[in-house]
Parts: C-alpha cells; sequence; structure tokens
C-alpha cells in the first residue's frame, strides 16, 4: 500500500486536493507514519466552488491552509464508524458533523460517495463537496457544492 498522498494521487480523482495540499505544506503530514482520516473532496467538487475561488484561495495560504486541515481528522476512521458517530476533530480545531441515515453519510452538507479507500497511514473518504470551516465561512460550518 501507498500512503494517503500517493493513495490520492494513484486514485485520479484528487488532482486539486493534492495541488492544495502541496501548497499549503501539508504533504508531509498526509506522508507521516500513524493514522489519519481524510474527507476527500473530488475534482468535481472543486469544480463546483465559485469562479475564481481556488484562485483566490491559493493567493492565501493561510486561509487554504484552514480548509484543507479541516478536511483530515485523526485516527483511521472507516465506514462502520462513521456510521456509529455523529462528529469528529479535524486538524484545524473544528468539529465534522457526521450524519448516516439509511446508509448514506453526510459529512456536514457534503455527501459521502465512497468510503474506505485504504493506506498505509489511514483512510480516505470521497465526499463531493469542499467543506469550508465555521471561521471562514461566517459563523456557520458549511459546505460549498
Amino acid at each position: 500500500m501507498a500512503d494517503l498522498v500517493e493513495t490520492a494521487i494513484q486514485a485520479g480523482n484528487f488532482n486539486t486536493l493534492v495541488q492544495v495540499v502541496e501548497a499549503v505544506g501539508l504533504t508531509e503530514v498526509l506522508k507521516r507514519p500513524g493514522s489519519l482520516t481524510i474527507f476527500a473532496p473530488t475534482d468535481d467538487a472543486f469544480a463546483q466552488l465559485p469562479a475564481g475561488t481556488l484562485d483566490k484561495l491559493l493567493q492565501d495560504i493561510p486561509k487554504l491552509k484552514k480548509i484543507v486541515a479541516y478536511h483530515v481528522a485523526s485516527g483511521d476512521v472507516r465506514s462502520d464508524d462513521l456510521v456509529q458517530i455523529n462528529e469528529a476533530e479535524t486538524l484545524e480545531g473544528s468539529i465534522l458533523a457526521i450524519e448516516s441515515t439509511h446508509g448514506a453519510v453526510k459529512i456536514n452538507d457534503a455527501n459521502v460517495l465512497q468510503t474506505d479507500i485504504l493506506a498505509d497511514n489511514g483512510v480516505i473518504h470521497v465526499i463531493d463537496a469542499v467543506l469550508i470551516p465555521a471561521l471562514i465561512a461566517g459563523g456557520t460550518s458549511s459546505s460549498v457544492a
């Protein structure tokens, strides 16, 4: 198996996520031994951001780093865990809301499209929206879809 970054690259639909992870300097964190869980927006999810948003964020690395860290939780949280818990603390320091209804899982307002893409140092769950922490979103945690 590969680490989380290599696994995301091999999946082929996280090119934008890998780009922003590299831009904010979190590559080494996601390659290091241990267990992390990434709620990974697809390239399509990033494409749904309002026009110019990503370019603007790439000019504001501290803000972009908070957004990227908001997608990563400590520990190895698998699909069977997601249906039993209702929140997860992120590396950014905020709490993600996790809701499971009739087998469908949501992280904040984002739908989980695929679970349990395993890596040597954690797991990736595919989501359909970019999550924005409350401090950046103006007081309420949200996702941009």
